[in-house]
């Protein structure tokens, strides 16, 4: 059994060269244990799938352009079974699959679900305001069906909210990433608040603003390259960047720790 530690960690300088271990130890993992990636990536592909079928079927498909913007801020909720499986390799514990999805849903009784929230209020607010945007530049083309008639987004005023709308996103999810990235598998791996760790993570990616940003922009690159084949390629993509993330934090917290 894993005893975790108390209270926030001292999180050092963030390298390219610790991006790179973390990435090839991120693929060390994910070829050690693959059935939990396929778990996870397979309810994420799930869920992908589901929200194309239902801006399909009711007819505003134009919403899969802000969904599509929102889809990855969900990435740290759903890489949580994938940090417990690494910090499980990092201890020598067994990897058991009961086990591993056992501490995730213990997780509900802790601090994880309060920063989960977070997560889903920010993109239940970036679909207001995606909405927002939406009906400021396209909302006076009544005589034009954006579902069908992709032409839209090719005007003045379809490129102008394509360009405000993948600005605003990219600050949502940058705000999210700052506190997040290191506070899940903080959560995961000590006794700590959720505003303690949050606080910790932005303190971390804002010393380390120039190689977190790249982080941020590597994963998001890679999240929508495997959304691109039918979500079919977040079954590579979200193991691969779920166990990296856990050895990113781990390299973090031993070059402080140095």
């Amino acid at each position: 059994m894993i005893t975790k530690e108390q209270g926030a960690p001292e999180l050092g300088a963030v390298t390219f060269s610790d991006m790179k271990s973390a990435l090839c130890k991120g693929w060390a993992d994910m070829r050690h244990a693959p059935v939990y990636g396929l778990v996870v990536a397979s309810i994420c592909v799930a869920f992908g799938l589901l929200l194309f079928w239902v801006t399909s079927t009711t007819g505003k498909s134009y919403w899969l352009v802000f969904a599509a913007v929102g889809f990855p801020l969900f990435g740290p909720f759903t890489a949580v079974a994938l940090y417990e499986v690494s910090h499980r390799i990092d201890y020598g514990e067994p990897l058991v699959f009961s086990d591993i999805f056992g501490i995730v849903l213990h997780q509900a009784r802790r601090q994880l679900p309060s920063l989960c929230a977070i997560i889903l209020m920010v993109f239940l607010f970036w679909f207001f305001i995606a909405h927002m945007i939406f009906a400021l530049f396209l909302g006076l083309s009544t005589m034009t069906n954006v579902s069908s008639s992709l032409e839209v987004y090719l005007s003045s005023d379809g490129l102008t909210m394509l360009a405000v709308g993948t600005i605003i996103g990219a600050l949502f999810a940058l705000l999210l990433f700052m506190i997040t990235v290191f506070a899940m598998p903080m959560l995961l791996d000590r006794e700590i608040d959720f505003v303690t760790a949050m606080i910790t993570s932005f303190a971390a990616v804002q010393n380390n603003l120039i190689p977190m940003v790249f982080w941020g922009i590597l994963i998001a690159g890679l999240t929508f390259l495997g959304m691109v084949p039918a979500f079919l390629g977040l079954y590579i993509v979200l193991p691969l960047l779920g166990h990296a993330s856990w050895h990113l934090y781990r390299a973090a917290e031993a070059r402080a720790e140095a």
